[in-house]
């Protein structure tokens, strides 16, 4: 199978068949490297997943209630054992929306939606574009953003 290598600021990446490799530089945001990544490769869409470790993580949870976000940022060092999420377009700009699990040193587990965090380990990723554009728009009623399919 024919592979290509490429390089960005804070990530390095191989492409294979249609499926992307990605691995995030320490010290490095998850987010930044990964938007970065997305840009340069000019994906529109499409699938991502990811394991490795951080040392600090800001996580976003939606409260329905109030149509409001509540931010928590950890400072410690933790696995993340999942991040899985997706790739779309939001006001004419790439957009990830990641989920993640991290792995406490006690053994508990944190989760949520990913606002960011830093690498501090490894950061590998797998994504598998989509060869289309999918464009998210927001929906008042509810408060967070959904597909929008004729767009």
């Amino acid at each position: 199978m024919d592979t290509q290598n490429f390089k960005g600021n804070n990530w390095s990446a191989r492409k294979t068949g249609p499926v992307y490799i990605v691995s995030i530089k320490d010290q490095s945001s998850i987010v930044e490297a990964l938007t970065d990544f997305v840009q340069n490769q000019n994906i529109q869409a499409g699938e991502i997943t990811g394991i490795g470790a951080v040392s600090e993580a800001t996580l976003r949870f939606f409260k329905p209630s109030d149509k409001k976000y509540v931010d928590k940022t950890f400072h410690e060092q933790m696995e993340v054992t999942n991040i899985s999420g997706n790739v779309s377009e939001i006001d004419g700009k790439p957009a990830l929306h990641m989920h993640i699990t991290l792995g406490r040193e006690d053994y508990t587990a944190l989760a949520g939606h990913l606002l960011d965090a830093r690498i501090r380990g490894a950061g590998e990723f797998i994504f598998y574009p989509l060869h289309t554009r999918v464009v998210k728009v927001k929906n008042e009623e509810v408060g967070i953003n959904f597909y929008d399919f004729e767009k």
